[in-house]
């Protein structure tokens, strides 16, 4: 099964680069878009407890107006793929989420750039139950 899932992924990540490859040409590389989804995680990670640390779980992907009108078409797979990759870096790195990894592809609000850019943040998404530690009642400190 396992081998399976991995044939997947790897068929899905040939798919993306042909896609990019597609959009942007050859000079531009698909994995640059992953780098820089890795390292938007790590620069912006951020420690909240022993063992844990806790990064942006919503990506925008600002891009070219021409280059967002051509992927715009690709988007619903495309961006599940993207965030397939940042939830595997973070598994590698053990960082969690607030949230759902979500990736967005945007048109750049600059209509003449050329080039795209990453922005994140954590979008918390609460569930239907909350955690234990949430909901236990803590006794009063006595003076």
């Amino acid at each position: 099964m396992r081998m399976m899932i991995e044939g997947f992924e790897r068929a899905m990540e040939r798919w993306a680069a042909n896609v990019w490859t597609f959009v942007r040409g050859p000079r531009h590389k698909p994995m640059e878009v992953v780098a820089v989804l890795r390292k938007e995680c790590d620069d912006n990670a951020m420690i909240v407890g022993h063992g844990r640390t806790l990064v942006p779980n919503l990506f925008t992907i600002e891009l070219p107006h021409e280059t967002h009108r051509r992927l715009d078409v690709h988007s619903a797979e495309l961006a599940p793929q993207l965030a397939a990759q940042v939830r595997r870096h973070a598994a590698e790195r053990r960082y969690t989420f607030a949230g759902p990894v979500t990736v967005r592809l945007h048109p750049a609000g600059d209509p003449g750039g050329s080039r795209y850019r990453v922005r994140s943040h954590v979008e918390a998404r609460p569930s239907a139950t909350p955690p234990a530690e949430l909901t236990q009642v803590l006794p009063l400190p006595t003076p």
